[in-house]
This record gives structure tokens, sequence and C-alpha cells, in this order.
């Protein structure tokens, strides 16, 4: 009976986590909303531009499909508004004239950081209670997460589901 127990224990916990996590996303999706809507921003650019800004340099309208999950098309309209919005530019890379790279604005990306500051001032205290190694529970989670998500964006894409 301990084990059924601890089963029953899990379930309802497993249940919990799939109710959570709909709420998590739900509350994320409205945050990134109201964001892009403060900044005048489609919610996807404003990802768009939160991924540009961990590239740590300039890349191609096929490095942007690549990170967002778009298609070629729906990137270059994507780079099209944020570049008329003037948070980036596009100029010809110096080795390969033909390349054209997506280039952020450093004093525009800066705005977008003090938003970011402003709201997730008590972000970090929301983990001051973990320790370490519930700390590296929760990156190893995020990662997966991630790694999950993009493989889920990938299969709607292709119309799989």
């Amino acid at each position: 009976s301990g084990a059924m127990a601890g089963s029953t224990g899990r379930e309802r916990l497993l249940e919990e986590l799939a109710g959570v996590s709909r709420r998590y996303m739900a509350s994320y999706a409205l945050f990134n909303q109201a964001v892009a809507d403060r900044l005048g921003l489609h919610p996807t650019d404003l990802q768009c531009l939160n991924l540009l800004t961990l590239e740590g340099g300039p890349v191609t309208t096929g490095r942007i499909a690549e990170l967002t999950g778009l298609t070629t098309g729906s990137a270059t309209r994507l780079v099209d508004r944020l570049e008329k919005a003037g948070y980036v530019v596009r100029e010809r890379d110096a080795a390969d004239r033909r390349k054209v790279l997506v280039v952020t604005l450093p004093e525009r990306i800066a705005e977008f950081g003090r938003m970011w500051e402003r709201l997730g001032g008590g972000w970090y205290d929301l983990f001051e209670e973990l320790d370490d190694a519930q700390l590296a529970v929760v990156v190893g989670h995020m990662r997966r997460t991630v790694e999950f998500s993009g493989a889920q964006v990938a299969r709607l894409r292709a119309g799989e589901v």
C-alpha cells in the first residue's frame, strides 16, 4: 500500500503540474503581449529581439528564421518591422558582400534592456529560497523545455500536428 500512496501523491502532483504549467505559459504569453504593446511591437518581434541580444553579433535572416521557427518569408517581414521600428538595420557582410546581416542598434536595445530591468527586478528573488541543486533542476528543466518547444514548433510548421 506504500507504493500505492506514493503513486497517488505523484499522480496528484502531475495533475497539478498540468494545470499550473498551462497557467505559467499563459501568464508568460500575456506578459510578453503587454510588453510588446508597450513598446509598439508584435509579440514575436519582441522575442526575436530578445533572442538577437543573446546571439552576440549580427545574424542573417536565415538564422532569424531558425531562431524563431518562422519561414524565411515571415522572418524577412519580421526584420522589415524591426527595421521600421528602428531596432535593427540591414548591412552587407564585409567578408561576403552577397550576405546581408541584421544588426541590432545598441541604444535601442539598451532601452529594451531597461524595460526588462524595471519589470524583472524581482525575478531573481523568486529563486532565493532554492539551494544550488534545486536551481540546477530548474535550469535543466528550462533547457529541456526550450528544446522541446523548438521541436514542437517545427512539427506544427511542417503540418505534422
